[in-house]
């Protein structure tokens, strides 16, 4: 398989190395100067993790240019509808993931089954943690959001989300988003009664999981067609 690298800072060089290890060929390697249509047209598919402001960019460069593209870059999902009309206009493929650590879309399954189970049991008020390193730019992250857009659908107490400091209601999920050190992600849900909590956490170790993932979902994508995500990936339960 040939890739084309959508960014290039410190998760495209991880990238790199897991698409080596695995046999693949990275035909294009594209920074903060954008993509090169010439140059992106060599590759099979492309793996873009760039920043939010560049995202829709390089994902309709790619898609115009007929390379299928899987993107982990989250704070631009204002114009997510867009992307996937234009995907299907062109025929192409596109897998997004706010995360795509196999552990983390685990942890997703559990909280959405967690959610269900708890749906009956309004004592409890269920409230969301997440820790990243201080060069995140987006608050909350994508994987919360993902989290959290998760529980809403299965939980009748909670109908939005909202960071701690501008939630105002008990029906507001509340997500504190804290970042500190070099902490390459740490998401916690949380249900509190004045009797006990029930608490679930994902904690990362460093962006192996993140990188490995993306290559399944790139290996996945290859010589597909339409819109897909991990769960399709994995062969996860909705």
């Amino acid at each position: 398989m040939k890739v084309a690298l959508v960014g290039y800072g410190k998760m495209g060089k991880t990238l790199e190395k897991i698409l080596v290890d695995r046999g693949h060929e990275v035909v294009a390697r594209f920074g903060s100067e954008g993509t090169q249509v010439s140059e992106l047209k060599k590759a099979d598919v492309a793996i873009e993790f760039s920043v939010p402001e560049a995202a829709y960019g390089n994902l309709k460069t790619c898609l115009e240019s007929g390379v299928p593209i899987v993107t982990g870059t989250t704070g631009w999902l204002d114009r997510y509808d867009e992307i996937v009309s234009l995907c299907q206009e062109k025929n192409g493929g596109l897998i997004y993931a706010s995360n795509f650590s196999l552990g983390v879309n685990l942890f997703f399954a559990l909280n959405r089954y967690l959610a269900d189970l708890m749906a009956p049991y309004s004592d409890y008020n269920a409230e969301m943690t997440e820790i990243h390193h201080i060069h995140k730019l987006d608050a909350p992250s994508g994987t919360a959001i993902s989290l959290a857009e998760d529980l809403i659908k299965g939980l009748p107490q909670k109908d939005k989300w909202a960071l701690k400091e501008n939630a105002q209601s008990d029906s507001d999920l509340s997500i504190e988003a804290i970042r500190e050190n070099e902490v390459p992600g740490t998401h916690s849900i949380r249900y509190s009664s004045a009797i006990d909590d029930i608490e679930i956490t994902h904690t990362a170790h460093n962006r192996q999981g993140f990188a490995l993932g993306a290559v399944i979902a790139a290996e996945y994508l290859n010589g597909k067609q339409g819109v897909y995500s991990m769960r399709d990936v994995l062969n996860l339960p909705s």
